[in-house]
């Protein structure tokens, strides 16, 4: 009979590096007490990485840099997935996505339809704001960063060189995401956005 411990690694090890885990991964082993303490022990040995409070990941070992852990965008991205919620990059993460902007947030913010909280990771924090439905439902990778990115922009602030990477990065865009996304633009973002004849 194998234990909770033997279960919760052997879960763990089927699966690739970098993937960020949560007790309830788990509850299908046992229960979230039971999942809780196997953790903390896989913590302790140096078989798991905590990566924030409740979360939990097995490093890539890479051959130059050693053990490492998922970014600050993985884990987002995990904690969206396992809320089963919509959001979107905005502010200067959204800037730096498009790469209207070389420098690296130390934060990064999303406006989420799920509830709003701030998750720490290591000197990071990861803030989900609790927005409207309609700014979280545009479809496309990059036509939802594009509006995001220009409502922090400004409307009257945009330059031209932001515009041709804007247009560039737009002509990546799947033709229908674009045509979706352009109607829950607000209108001074939709001009900017159709596609120029």
């Amino acid at each position: 009979m194998e234990s909770a411990d033997d279960k919760v690694i052997e879960k763990i090890y089927r699966s690739r590096g970098g993937v960020v885990y949560f007790t309830d991964s788990f509850l299908d082993v046992s229960n979230a007490k039971t999942v809780s303490k196997v953790l903390e022990r896989l913590v302790l040995d140096g078989k798991l990485y905590r990566v924030a409070t409740g979360m939990y990941a097995r490093p890539v070992e890479d051959e130059n840099m050693g053990p490492v852990l998922p970014g600050i965008e993985e884990i987002a991205e995990a904690i969206i997935k396992r809320d089963k919620a919509r959001a979107v990059p905005t502010g200067s993460y959204a800037l730096y996505k498009l790469g209207l902007t070389t420098q690296v947030p130390m934060n990064v913010v999303y406006y989420t339809d799920s509830s709003a909280r701030k998750v720490k990771v290591g000197n990071q924090i990861i803030t989900f704001k609790k927005a409207s439905t309609r700014n979280v439902s545009a479809i496309g990778e990059i036509s939802r960063l594009v509006i995001q990115a220009l409502r922090t922009i400004g409307k009257n602030n945009v330059t031209e060189n932001e515009m041709r990477v804007i247009r560039e990065r737009l002509a990546e865009e799947k033709p229908y995401h674009l045509q979706h996304d352009i109607k829950l633009a607000p209108e001074w973002i939709r001009q900017l956005m159709r596609p120029s004849q």
